[in-house]
Parts: structure tokens; C-alpha cells; sequence
């Protein structure tokens, strides 16, 4: 196998040189836009107002990082564009520190209701009634409050205005998206190369952790998922990873945040000399990969996608649909902000592609008792069709294509 095993933690991560830096963060101006977007979309769905809930959706529309807690903390946006920040009175200060796109900050003092005071900023804003759309991942306690507070609202999901602004990304998200991926994909590189018979997961999970901070990744991985043997067939691990041993199918997905962006990439290879059957499968997941990238053109949907990664494994006797041997799970997800968000590439997600969406390809085909093979790289869909932000991987004898 070329480019598996023969180097040492010490000497790869002494190695590295780190490039974080090379790439921005979003600026002021794109978070206005994001907002304009989204009261544009308001006024045409006729939503009055739309409530943001810390987390990844303040943050996309006004840029200020908040962590959900037990304690009501977000905006009110109005189809106007006027944003009313909503936070207990002793965080006002904070906020106002945080605060990234201005807008007038609503308090609640602790014995008070957050949820009176959200009715009564509609109100104030000429809201008498209506659909108020709730950030999806609104907490359920803030939902149950605000309906227990008033009987003139209908709170409704905010998807088809946070998702129609999320899922569709700009230059500058995609470039920093490609920046992590780029990172990512060294480091998964790298982590071959540390390989050797008797390396336990734990060692790669930390070494991989350890090399995403060296290329200026502060927070290192945000996930890692390391698999050895029959390990692999279980799609998001086991309990208890076991050791590597010669010959063994190696499956390592991972990735990192890079100015609140994610970057997410799995690797599969064997360790040793590849055997018959797992060259097959190997070879299989590979050509599934490819025809769902095929089938990633514009106006075509998710769900055509997942139907063309089926369709491909039918083909050799896998399946059908999540029977294994076989894809057990869906095709894809989208990424951003999350490392899983929309569109899903599933049969039941018919969105329809079109440019700025951003998503992943892996049809992993899981083998009970024996191993998994998963390959994973993402697509941007441009004006002339879906493009890799890192190439596939090359072939079971040279994975990275050296």
C-alpha cells in the first residue's frame, strides 16, 4: 500500500506547517445580507416576524456567538429589517460586547417571563397576530412558554426561511469551507502514514486531534471517528475500538471548524494486503460514489441522488435499499455551520440542487462481520454543476493517489 505506515507521530506532526490564517472569516457585510435575504423571503411567505434562538441560526443572521442555555436568549426579526435582541437584564452587557449587527436589546429580569416580554415586543412592533416562525432548533421549554403566554400567535417551523438562506452559501462560505477541507485532507494523509500493527484508535483519534491544531486549527477535531477490522462495519463505531492488525480495512472520518465552518472527510483503506473481497467492495464504493456525483446536476433533486447510489449497488447484488450487505443509511448530508444540515441526500428529500448547496457523497457499504467501506468527500454545486472540494479517493492500493 503506498503511503500507509513507515512514519511516526512525532515526525509527521513536526511536519506541519499551519495555513488556518491564510483564509477570512465572514465579514459585517455578508451578515446584513444574510438578514436582507431573510426579511425578503419573510415578506413573501407573509411571516410577521421570525424568532432566532442562540445557536447557529443567530449566529448566521447577526454574527453573534451565543451558546443555548436553560435561559431564553436570541432575536426577534421583522420583515422590516428592525432586530430586537431578547436576554436576561444581568447579560445586557455581554450582548451588547457580542453584538455584531446593531438592533435594540429587549431584557428580562430573573423572576420575570421572557416569554411575556417576547409577546409584548410583537405587539409593540404592530404583530397582533399571525404566524411567528420559530428557529428549528428552538429548545421545546421557549416553544411551550410562548404558547402558555398568549392565544394570538401560531408559532410555525422557520426552515423554509432559515434553510433557504442556509443551504444556498456564498463565495466566501465556500472558500472557507474549502480551506478546512484542504486541512483535513492532509491531515488524513498524514494519519496513514503514522499506521502500524498494534496502534489502538485512541492513539490515531489524538494524533489526528493533535495535527488539526498544528495546521491552526485551535480547537483541533471537531469529531473523529477511527475504525479497525470488523470495527468498521458499524458506521459511527463501537464501544470499545479494537488495536490495528496487518491486513486490516481502516476507516477514519473527521474534520474540523474553521471560522465556525466545517470541513468532513472519510478515508478508507486497507492496512497490509488488500484480499479479494475487500478489493470488490472496495472498488464498488468507489464507482457508487462516482454515480451519485453524476447524478449531482442543477435541477435534478436529493433524492435522485440517493436513487442513482442504489441503483449502483443493485447492480452487484447489494441492497436493495437498506438491506445489507448494502447502504444502511442515507447518501448525504449538507454542511455548513452544521456538520450535518440541509439538504439531505435521502429518497424522501426532493429538493431540487441548484448553486451554493453544499453537501456530502458517501454510500457506505457496510459488511456484517467482516468490515464497512465508507468513502467521503463533499460537492459545491456551481452555475455548471457539482464540483469536489477534494478529489475521491484514488485507488485501494495508493488511497491518495501519490
Amino acid at each position: 500500500m503506498i503511503g500507509i505506515g513507515g512514519s511516526t507521530i512525532e515526525a509527521e506532526l513536526n511536519a506541519i506547517k499551519p495555513t488556518a490564517h491564510l483564509i477570512k472569516p465572514i465579514e459585517k457585510e455578508e451578515f446584513q445580507q444574510r438578514i436582507n435575504k431573510a426579511c425578503q423571503l419573510m415578506q413573501d411567505q407573509n411571516i410577521p416576524a421570525m424568532y432566532l434562538n442562540a445557536g447557529a441560526n443567530l449566529f448566521y443572521f447577526t454574527g453573534m456567538k451565543w451558546s443555548a442555555s436553560e435561559r431564553m436568549v436570541g432575536a426577534l426579526l421583522f420583515p422590516n429589517g428592525t432586530l430586537i435582541y431578547i436576554a436576561p437584564e444581568f447579560e445586557k452587557g455581554t450582548i451588547l460586547d457580542f453584538m455584531l449587527i446593531d438592533g435594540t436589546i429587549a431584557c428580562w429580569i430573573e423572576h420575570e417571563s421572557p416569554y411575556k416580554l417576547f409577546v409584548d415586543i410583537l405587539k409593540n412592533n404592530g404583530v397582533e397576530a399571525g404566524d411567528i416562525a420559530m428557529d428549528e432548533s428552538t429548545p421545546f421549554f421557549v416553544i411551550d412558554g410562548i404558547k402558555n403566554a398568549q392565544n394570538s400567535y401560531t408559532l410555525v417551523n422557520s426552515k423554509p426561511i432559515t434553510a433557504g438562506c442556509r443551504m444556498v452559501k456564498s463565495e466566501t462560505e465556500i472558500a472557507i469551507m474549502q480551506h478546512a477541507m484542504d486541512i483535513t485532507l492532509e491531515v488524513q494523509k498524514a494519519t496513514a502514514r503514522i499506521l502500524r500493527v498494534g496502534i489502538s484508535a485512541k492513539d490515531v483519534t489524538d494524533f489526528i486531534h493533535e495535527a488539526h491544531k498544528k495546521h491552526g486549527i485551535p480547537t483541533g477535531s471537531y469529531f473523529c471517528i477511527v475504525l479497525f477490522g470488523v470495527d468498521s462495519s458499524f458506521p459511527h463505531g463501537v464501544k470499545s475500538p479494537k488495536n490495528l492488525e496487518e491486513n486490516d480495512m481502516v476507516l477514519i472520518d473527521t474534520g474540523c471548524m474553521l471560522h465556525d465552518y466545517l470541513s468532513d472527510i472519510t478515508r478508507t483503506y486497507v492496512f497490509g494486503t488488500a484480499n479479494e473481497e475487500q478489493t470488490r467492495i472496495w472498488n464498488i464504493e468507489k464507482e457508487t460514489q462516482l454515480a451519485a456525483f453524476k447524478a449531482s446536476q442543477l435541477g435534478n433533486t436529493c433524492a435522485d441522488i440517493d436513487k442513482a447510489a442504489r441503483v449502483a449497488l443493485e447492480k452487484h447484488g447489494l441492497g436493495p435499499d437498506y438491506k445489507l450487505p448494502g447502504l444502511p443509511h442515507r447518501t448525504g448530508h449538507g454542511i455548513g455551520l452544521g456538520i450535518h444540515e440541509w439538504p439531505y441526500i435521502v429518497k424522501n428529500d426532493h429538493t431540487v440542487l441548484e448553486p451554493g448547496m453544499t453537501f456530502s457523497i458517501e454510500p457506505m457499504i457496510c459488511v456484517p462481520d467482516a468490515f464497512g467501506i465508507r468513502h467521503e468527500d463533499h460537492v459545491y454545486m456551481t452555475n455548471s454543476g457539482p464540483k469536489w472540494f477534494t478529489q475521491p479517493i484514488h485507488s485501494i492500493d495508493n488511497p491518495f493517489g501519490y
